[in-house]
């Protein structure tokens, strides 16, 4: 999916951060990104989604990802109490959602991408896809509908 950057925060005013959020931006795609934060052990993979990109999957995408398991009700539960300080990087802002692990980054006050659980973003583009691909507009149908009725029939060929 998309592009693939490894990206280790040391420092909130590390450029790193906005480096990459400006190049899924310019990018148009789906950018994976791995981040190692200070004070924590282990790193945090996300998908960084560009807001476009994200409408059109989620406008595809028949139901909503699935939030389910055993092990995921304790860490939403975690992340639920977690309180949620947006973070600052040059000109993009982070805003951690409390409830479902997802982060919006805005720039200017306007949305411009999301980062998601890789899971998640893998879901919603499958999803997307399959539904888009078995969709046609009415004059599409129309036509094609059209089409079959000048066919002739099995038992005259």
């Amino acid at each position: 999916m998309g592009i693939q950057i490894d990206v280790v925060v040391d420092y909130p005013i590390n450029d790193e951060v906005e480096r990459v959020l400006g190049l899924a931006e310019a990018v148009g795609e789906p950018v994976t990104v791995t981040f190692m934060w200070e004070g924590r052990q282990e790193a945090e993979r996300a998908v960084l989604v560009p807001a476009a990109t994200l409408a059109l999957w989620e406008h595809w995408a028949p139901t909503a990802y699935p939030m389910s398991g055993a092990g995921d009700e304790d860490r939403a539960v975690a992340e639920e109490q977690e309180l949620a300080h947006p973070a600052e990087f040059g000109a993009f802002t982070l805003f951690r959602r409390r409830v479902g692990g997802r982060t919006a980054v805005a720039r200017e006050g306007v949305v411009v991408a999301e980062l998601l659980h890789p899971d998640e973003a893998h879901w919603l583009q499958e999803k997307a896809r399959n539904v888009r691909q078995g969709f046609m507009d009415p004059k599409q149908k129309a036509a094609f509908e059209e089409f079959l009725a000048r066919q002739a029939s099995l038992g005259d060929q």
